[in-house]
């Protein structure tokens, strides 16, 4: 992990990028795959896997919040260095990091317009595993039901009647990561 905020970003840079936002990509169009990043090191407590989707989709005009957990003086320094990504509140964020419980509420975030469905925040969401047990899902990219172990269903009944409107989430543990994509239902309510 990095110690300062001059280490622990992209070894090579192009490389490592286009990986990493080929495994976002993937996670993202199939909801329930797990992908592994592990080209960043950022400082503790971030995750490989958090760090390397702020490298490769964080920039100067990305807005970021950072939850208690994540937000320190070395990983402000860290993100600043390798992003020039701006630290804003929750409420005018791209992208919040950090568990579950300090994300919340989920009401507090951006979910876009009718003229821009883009401009919502993506919950960079960390958690102790991802697993593809638990919830059992189903939507765009996901052929029948997929499973996955997601922190909590609000945000799918959150999400459930604003599309093409809503927020997107990116759980990480460790070098994994998974993404649950506004378009995502929970499978028993869509059975109903």
């Amino acid at each position: 992990m990095a110690t300062t905020g001059l280490e622990g970003g992209f070894a090579n840079a192009p490389v490592q990028s286009a990986q990493t936002f080929r495994a976002v990509l993937n996670a993202m169009a199939h909801p329930g795959r797990i992908e592994t990043v592990s080209a960043a090191q950022p400082p503790l407590p971030m995750d490989p896997a958090a760090g390397a989707v702020l490298l490769t989709l964080a920039d100067h005009e990305t807005k970021v919040f950072l939850a208690p957990s994540v937000d320190s003086d070395a990983i402000r320094s860290w993100l600043t260095f390798h992003t020039g990504a701006p630290l804003v509140a929750s409420g005018a964020a791209d992208f919040a990091i950090g568990h579950w419980d300090e994300l919340l509420p989920i009401d507090q975030y951006q979910i876009g317009t009718a003229a821009y469905p883009d401009r919502s925040v993506t919950l960079v969401v960390t958690q102790p595993a991802i697993t593809d047990k638990g919830t059992v899902i189903c939507g765009p990219g996901i052929q029948s039901t997929a499973s996955l172990n997601i922190p909590d269903t609000a945000l799918l009944d959150f999400n459930a009647n604003r599309s093409p409107l809503g927020i997107d989430m990116i759980m990480n543990a460790g070098d994994q990561l998974a993404a649950v994509p506004r378009s995502t239902r929970l499978f028993d309510r869509e059975k109903r």
